[in-house]
C-alpha cells in the first residue's frame, strides 16, 4: 500500500516537471497534480488498455511509438476532467507523454531500488 502512495506521489510530481519542461502543458497546483495523476492512471488501466489491445499491431509496426499517441489521447481526457491541470492541443500532449514515459522510468527504478 506504501508502495502505491509513493508511486502516486511520484508521478504526480513528474506531472509537475513535464509541465515546466512542455510548453501548452500546465497544472497549477499539487493537488490538481495528485488528481491528474489518479485520473491519468485510471484512465491507463481501462480506456488504455482497450485501446492498447486493440492497436496493437499498429504499435508493433511503429515500433512502440503509438503507444505515446495513446498516453497523448489519455493525457487530454484526463486535462478536460481535472481542474487545474490542461493542456493545450495533441502535440503538447505527446511530449508530456514523452516525458512522464521517461520520467517513469526513473521512478520505476527508484522504486525498484527501495
Amino acid at each position: 500500500m506504501l508502495r502505491l502512495i509513493v508511486q502516486w506521489l511520484l508521478s504526480a510530481i513528474a506531472l509537475i516537471v513535464a509541465a515546466e519542461l512542455v510548453p501548452g502543458f500546465e497544472v497549477r497546483s499539487f493537488t490538481a497534480a495528485l488528481v491528474a495523476a489518479l485520473v491519468i492512471g485510471l484512465l491507463n488501466a481501462t480506456v488504455g488498455l482497450i485501446l492498447k489491445i486493440i492497436t496493437f499491431p499498429i504499435s508493433i509496426l511503429t515500433l512502440g511509438i503509438f503507444l505515446l499517441v495513446i498516453n497523448a489521447i489519455m493525457i487530454l481526457v484526463a486535462s478536460s476532467l481535472v481542474r487545474g491541470f490542461r493542456v493545450f492541443g495533441i502535440w503538447p500532449a505527446f511530449w508530456g507523454a514523452v516525458v512522464l514515459a521517461l520520467l517513469g522510468i526513473v521512478v520505476r527504478a527508484i522504486l525498484r531500488e527501495a
